[in-house]
């Protein structure tokens, strides 16, 4: 699954919204379903891990300079979220960027 987000903003202001909201990634599935987790391997890609009903999915955002490319690894059996996870991160994923 691979959702991109357009942004007028710098990339240091980009990271650093994201750094302030990365702890609501987990709010794109449904409540309870899902454990994330979030680390920075480098100043511009930032991992995600989701265990999702005993799944583990794996994925990032990368920081371009005009957008954000938020992608994530969906296992055969989740695949039937792909269209509900995709729309919810087309949907909240704008929150990431707030100030």
């Amino acid at each position: 699954m691979r959702v991109t987000l357009p942004h007028d903003l710098t990339k240091d202001e980009v990271r650093r919204r994201m750094r302030a909201h990365a702890d609501e990634i987990g709010s794109f599935f449904p409540a309870g379903l899902a454990s994330v987790t979030t680390g920075w391997p480098s100043e511009d890609r930032m991992t995600i891990t989701a265990n999702v009903v005993g799944q583990t999915i794996p994925g990032g955002v990368e920081i371009r300079d005009n957008d954000v490319v938020i992608e994530m690894d969906l296992p055969l059996l989740l695949s039937v979220m792909k269209g509900p996870l995709e729309a919810a991160v087309k949907k909240e994923g704008g929150r990431l960027l707030a100030p």
